[in-house]
């Protein structure tokens, strides 16, 4: 016995050497190279040519060494604390309204006011255009500017001077800034077949409340199956996930898991209430802008066979962010653990890797990723997100319509602004479920499009024009100009055959934006789902009981324990509205 004991020992206490030595170098490298950063400020502070801004300089280095990380651990710096606030519970305090640049105008304008809120209550209108705040004038500002101003402490009041487009008027405001939340399910109802529909699109504080309380009410209303939209959901709380799992899941499950490196980050989430209904077939609609809560509910629920994925990958994050408080009220965000969800997965993407002094990112290819079994049996993979248990591609817009809608871009703002008169000619509108555009509001703003002389795509242009300038600097041009000629001839969009090609998308569009003037994002939301194939598709799923059961039943021969295992046998470490990108915007 001594024969084995003695070596055993030796080779721990090499070990325990090898870890300490480790551990010792890693504190030197930490030591010396904090001094080397204080000895080349203290150099910079005394012998730079100019004065040094504390805040930029120091500021720039804490970003820096923040971004040879993942993108999500952070910095907020004193006056950028609002921001975390607003990440993590989705309130701020200002008037509650989406504002933009408008370029044609080089004015910021409101966008879209929210439903009861002090910007709608005031009368604010789309397309207002804001000129001055209190004494402050914002006719040259950028939209970040405004925005703050907009903003500030609840129940503080400010004179707002607008211009009213449609009339040419100057009005003013006066508004009481309150406390804004964001809403989380801007639009929940029944549709045809007693299925019940909730757009959740994001997870702040509440949120599981307010879930239940609308989960009961498609209930009473006589909802026999369910679609969750987690469609563009970013996340958010993760507490807020695990409640809202056990409105369907029953009591004392584990639907996830945190892991890091020190003990005090790892943490196990159970369902600990009773839940609501375990049976009602349930929809989840996924997208690649599906992501973090948004996944850990969506991944539990395909993990645990309790409803089907459908849509599209989400977006593949799985790790784990934490606030924490820092000296003179600032704040950081630090990630912190990795999650995993019930079948014993992390869905992680992305590797996170340096390259020299910058931070890139490499995907995990599907052929380096694991399998794992639902409680079902059914396979399912790490890395990458989830994988819908059904993949449905969502209607794609054409390029045309991307560029009229968008601010930002080198258009001149033509469907804004023939959405803006649209509204101030039509008092009212038909429900939003009903509102259609007539044949002879599509020729005027045909003909409006036009005349404008817009064009799109020029960003194909922009390439063009530089690659002529290179061949002319090399000497190519005059030899290939016939050649520069035709392509140049292929590259021009005809916009009057692309408007009536494209017609009946961008006649969706302008009813999303014009529904929404009057019936706020719940109309536009409702409207869009006329039109959405993702959304139908998941209907005629439910409304198909055996092909429902089909998809997640248990798979044979598999022998796969009724419980969870939380490790593998292996040991591995919208509508058209929701769509829309908007450039250069900010909430008020």
């Amino acid at each position: 016995m001594r024969r084995y004991i003695l070596p055993l020992l030796m080779l721990l206490a090499v070990q325990v050497t090898a870890q300490a030595q480790k551990t010792s170098d890693h504190n030197f490298e930490v030591a010396k190279h904090l001094d080397i950063f204080n000895h080349v400020y203290k150099n910079l502070e005394l012998l730079y040519v100019d004065t040094l801004k504390p805040k930029e300089t120091i500021g720039t280095g804490i970003t820096a060494m923040l971004r040879s990380l993942d993108p999500y651990t952070e910095y907020y710096a004193q006056d950028e604390t609002k921001d975390l606030r607003m990440m993590l519970t989705g309130k701020y305090a200002g008037i509650g309204a989406l504002i933009r640049k408008h370029q044609k105008l080089d004015r910021v304008v409101i966008d879209e006011p929210y439903a009861n809120m002090p910007a709608a209550e005031a009368g604010l209108k789309k397309g207002d255009v804001i000129l001055s705040i209190d004494d402050s004038m914002m006719t040259t500002k950028p939209v970040g500017y405004v925005s703050d101003h907009l903003r500030g402490e609840p129940g503080t009041s400010f004179l707002l001077k607008v211009m009213r487009p449609s009339t040419g008027k100057l009005m003013s405001f006066k508004i009481t800034r309150r406390n804004i939340k964001l809403p989380e399910m801007p639009y929940y109802g029944i549709r045809e077949g007693n299925i019940g529909y909730i757009n959740l699109n994001q997870f702040t504080e509440g949120c599981a409340k307010e879930m239940r309380r609308v989960f009961v009410d498609l209930k009473k209303q006589g909802a026999t199956s369910l679609i969750l939209d987690l469609r563009g959901n970013g996340g958010g709380s993760e507490q807020e996930a695990v409640d809202i799992l056990n409105l369907w899941l029953q009591k004392g499950i584990t639907v996830v898991e945190n892991r890091g490196k020190l003990k005090q980050t790892n943490k196990e989430y159970k369902t600990m209430l009773e839940p609501v209904d375990t049976v009602m077939p349930l929809v989840v609609l996924v997208n690649g802008e599906t992501a973090s809560a948004s996944e850990i509910t969506s991944g539990a629920i395909q993990d645990l066979d309790r409803g089907i994925i459908l849509g599209t990958r989400t977006y593949g994050k799985g790790l784990v962010q934490i606030p924490i408080d820092l000296p003179y009220n600032t704040n950081m965000k630090v990630t912190t653990s990795k999650y995993y969800i019930p079948s014993g997965r992390c869905i992680q993407a992305y590797n996170y890797m340096r390259d020299g002094s910058s931070r890139y990112q490499e995907h995990i290819p599907d052929s380096l990723t694991k399998v794992f079994y639902t409680r079902h049996g059914r396979e399912v993979r790490d890395g990458g997100g989830i994988k819908p248990d059904l993949e449905v591609k969502a209607d794609t817009i054409p390029n045309i319509a991307f560029y009229l809608s968008a601010s930002g871009q080198d258009s001149t703002e033509v469907m804004f602004d023939w959405v803006v008169d649209y509204i101030a000619k039509h008092p009212t509108i038909a429900p939003a479920s009903e509102f259609h555009l007539s044949d002879a509001d599509w020729q005027e703003f045909k003909a409006r499009v036009i005349k404008s002389g817009f064009t799109y795509d020029p960003v194909s242009k922009k390439q063009f024009a530089e690659l002529v300038k290179t061949a002319k600097f090399e000497g190519y041009y005059d030899d290939a100009k016939q050649a520069f000629d035709s392509l140049e001839s292929k590259l021009n969009h005809n916009v009057a055959i692309d408007l009536e090609k494209y017609k009946k998308v961008l006649m969706h569009v302008l009813e999303a934006d014009i529904i929404a003037a009057y019936y706020y994002q719940s109309g536009a939301i409702e409207a869009g789902l006329n039109y959405d194939r993702q959304l139908k598709e998941a209907e005629r799923l439910l409304k198909n009981p055996e092909e429902y059961k089909k998809i997640l039943a248990p798979q044979k021969p598999k022998e796969v324990s009724s419980t969870i295992q939380l490790k593998p046998k292996s040991q591995a470490p919208i509508a058209l509205k929701q769509k829309k990108e908007v450039f250069y915007s900010a909430i008020a």
